[in-house]
C-alpha cells in the first residue's frame, strides 16, 4: 500500500503551499540520485516527486484529500466516483431499485443493461483498470512535471546585448546554462525547457520560468526598444558644431553636433537602439547638455561677459 503523500513530505494535511514547497526542496536535495546514489534513495526521490506533484497542484490535492490514493489511478473519474459513493451509501441503507428515496443505480451510471457485469465494468473504468484488470489499485498517472518559477537579475548591458550564464536553481545541486537573448527587458519571462520539476510515472520534466530583472544603467535609459542618452558638450563644441565620439550598444560612433546647439536639443541615430530577433532595431536618442565652466577665473568671467553681449535675450518670449 502506498504511503500517505503528506507523510512522504513530512507535513500536516493543513500545510500551506509554502510549507509544502520548502519540505519538498529539503528532501529533494537530500535524496537526489546525483547526491545520494542507490536504489533505495532513487525510490525515495520518486516518492517525494510524486507527493510534490500532487500536493503542489490545488486541483490534484483537492481530489487526493477527497478520495485518497484512488485519485492517483489512471483514468480516475471524480464524478463517477462520487456517484458510486452515493450508490454505495444508499445500498447500505437498504437502497437499490426501489430502495430509500427510489434510488436507482441506472440513473447514475446509465441504462447499460443492469447486469452485475456492467457495474463491474463501470468500477473498472472508475478506478483506472480495464476488464479483467489485476486489482483495484491502478498505477500512478504518467504526467508532465510542474513548471518552476525563479527570479533572475542581470545588468543593463547583458540585457541589451544578450548573455549566457550559469544559474543555480533553487533546490537543485547542479547549475543550468541559461541563454538570455538580446533585448531582454525588465519584467520579461524566459522559459528553459525541461529544467523544471521532474515528471511523474515516467513523464517529461516541466520547464524553468525565469522572471527577468534588469539593473539600471548610469547613463542610458530604455523606452521599448529605443535608448536615450544625455551627452555633455562644451560651449565651444556646441557653438562650432564639432564631431564627438559617443558609445552605443554596437560600439562607439562619431556624431556631428549641429552648430549652435542648445541644451536639450535631441538628435536621433536610427537603428542604434536595442535589437531583438525578428524585429527592426530601435533608435538611439541623444540629448545634448551644454556644460558651463565652473572654475573661478577672471579670464573665464571676462569671456562670459563678452559672450553675454552677443546673446539675444533668452527669456524675451517667456510669459505665463
Amino acid at each position: 500500500m502506498a504511503r500517505d503523500l503528506y507523510s512522504v513530505l513530512g507535513v500536516s494535511r493543513d500545510a500551506d503551499e509554502d510549507t509544502i514547497k520548502k519540505a519538498f526542496r529539503k528532501l529533494a536535495m537530500k535524496y537526489h540520485p546525483d547526491k545520494s546514489p542507490g536504489k533505495a534513495n532513487e525510490q525515495k526521490f520518486k516518492e517525494i516527486n510524486q507527493a510534490h506533484e500532487v500536493l503542489s497542484d490545488k486541483a490534484k490535492r483537492a481530489l487526493y484529500d477527497e478520495f485518497g490514493e484512488e485519485s492517483l489511478s489512471q483514468n480516475f473519474d471524480a464524478e463517477r466516483a462520487r456517484a458510486y459513493r452515493r450508490y454505495a451509501n444508499a445500498r447500505a441503507a437498504g437502497g437499490g431499485r426501489g430502495g430509500p428515496g427510489n434510488f436507482d443505480v441506472q440513473e447514475i451510471f446509465g441504462n447499460a443493461g443492469g447486469g452485475a457485469g456492467d457495474l463491474s465494468d463501470i468500477l473498472g473504468d472508475l478506478f483506472g483498470r480495464g476488464r479483467g484488470g489485476a486489482g483495484r489499485r491502478g498505477q500512478p498517472t504518467r504526467s508532465r512535471g510542474s513548471d518552476v518559477e525563479q527570479d533572475l537579475t542581470i545588468d543593463f548591458v547583458s540585457a541589451v546585448r544578450g548573455t549566457t550564464l550559469q544559474l543555480q536553481r533553487e533546490g537543485e545541486p547542479e547549475p543550468v546554462t541559461v541563454r538570455v537573448p538580446p533585448g531582454a527587458a525588465e519584467g520579461s519571462r524566459l522559459r528553459i525547457r525541461g529544467q523544471g520539476g521532474p515528471g511523474m510515472g515516467g513523464g517529461e520534466p516541466g520547464d524553468l520560468l525565469l522572471n527577468i530583472h534588469v539593473t539600471p544603467h548610469p547613463f542610458f535609459k530604455r523606452e521599448g526598444d529605443d535608448l536615450h542618452l544625455d551627452v555633455p558638450v562644451t560651449l565651444g563644441e556646441a557653438y562650432r558644431g564639432e564631431k564627438i565620439r559617443i558609445p552605443t550598444p554596437d560600439g562607439e560612433v562619431t556624431l556631428k553636433i549641429p552648430a549652435r546647439t542648445q541644451t536639450g536639443q535631441v538628435i536621433r541615430l536610427r537603428g542604434k537602439g536595442i535589437g531583438r530577433k525578428g524585429k527592426e532595431p530601435g533608435d538611439l536618442y541623444v540629448k545634448f547638455v551644454v556644460h558651463v565652466p565652473t572654475v573661478d577665473d577672471p579670464e573665464v568671467a571676462k569671456a562670459i561677459d563678452l559672450l553675454d553681449g552677443k546673446v539675444e535675450a533668452p527669456r524675451g518670449d517667456l510669459r505665463f
